[in-house]
């Protein structure tokens, strides 16, 4: 009978000594699941891409990392796919635009968790139109034709008339979005306000009439886009809004978009530094959580 403590005790030991090395050897619950990150792809064209911000990542696409895909993808915690390109346009999407920049889909997956485009200027040839507007000189008969009348001769309007021909390319590009990313919430990103009522000039040398002719076809392509993104079962980011009051005229330390004469590190008549943080506050401040 005095060996059934001792005989009792060994197996109580050992059982605790089993146990031990069994905790020791199983991982903790926190590192036997690992967190994955939405995966973000941004889709689209200069606005996005932020030609000569600091530091440019990508020479042939003059792609910034304080981009506002860069901006929305931390503070979302989603990982990025940054494929936002200089120059392109909606056929750049399914298109390659050069030999070193492969068509803009290829980076859509189908675990892919959110997509952000923003398409359509290029196609519309704005960024031709806006250099073109300029005038360091006063209206004053004999000075040139304002900018307006050569876009709108003959009674119509051409850049109008782009943005009509572009809404299909919209559609088009939404569709082949959700069937490359089933799963993805897709947004599509307005472009900012670059003028106010009038303009400034000759603080920028755009003419009052052209600029309010210049920042009524970007309301034109705002309003195309927002309709575009309803139609075609994707969210829209209205970017114009809270870019008011921050175009081409604004103060240096006002100003999220630069005019003819950069006074950022920025290209002419594209988002700064301070414009892309703060369009990439609101993208994440819309999309929530991807």
């Amino acid at each position: 009978m005095a060996r059934t403590p001792r005989r009792a005790g060994c197996v109580v030991a050992a059982a605790a000594a089993l146990a031990a090395v069994a905790a020791l050897g199983a991982p903790a619950a926190a590192d036997s699941v690992p967190v994955r990150k939405p995966h973000y792809v941004a889709l689209g064209d200069s606005s996005a891409a932020g030609p000569l911000i600091p530091a440019q990542t990508s020479l042939p696409c003059l792609r910034s990392n304080r981009n506002w895909p860069a901006v929305a993808a931390g503070r979302l915690g989603a990982d990025l796919t940054d494929v936002t390109c200089s120059g392109a346009a909606t056929k750049h999407l399914a298109g390659r635009q050069s030999a070193l920049v492969p068509p803009q889909f290829d980076a859509l997956r189908p675990d892919t968790d959110l997509v952000t485009l923003v398409i359509g200027a290029n196609d519309i040839k704005l960024g031709t139109a806006l250099p073109s507007c300029v005038r360091p000189l006063p209206r004053a008969a004999g000075l040139g034709l304002t900018c307006e009348s050569v876009y709108t001769a003959g009674g119509r309007d051409r850049l109008a008339e782009r943005i009509t021909r572009t809404a299909p390319k919209i559609t088009a590009a939404l569709g082949q979005i959700h069937r490359r990313s089933p799963r993805a919430k897709v947004y599509v990103v307005s472009y900012g306000t670059y003028f106010q009522p009038g303009g400034c000039w000759p603080r920028e040398p755009v003419w009052a009439g052209d600029a309010d002719y210049l920042q009524n076809t970007f309301d034109r392509l705002h309003a195309m886009l927002a309709e575009r993104a309803a139609a075609g079962g994707a969210g829209f980011v209205d970017l114009r809004t809270p870019s008011a009051g921050h175009g081409v005229c604004a103060a240096p330390g006002e100003k999220w978009v630069e005019g003819l004469l950069p006074g950022s590190a920025a290209a002419p008549f594209h988002p700064n530094g301070t414009g892309m943080a703060h369009a990439g506050a609101t993208v994440a401040e819309t999309i929530g959580s991807p």
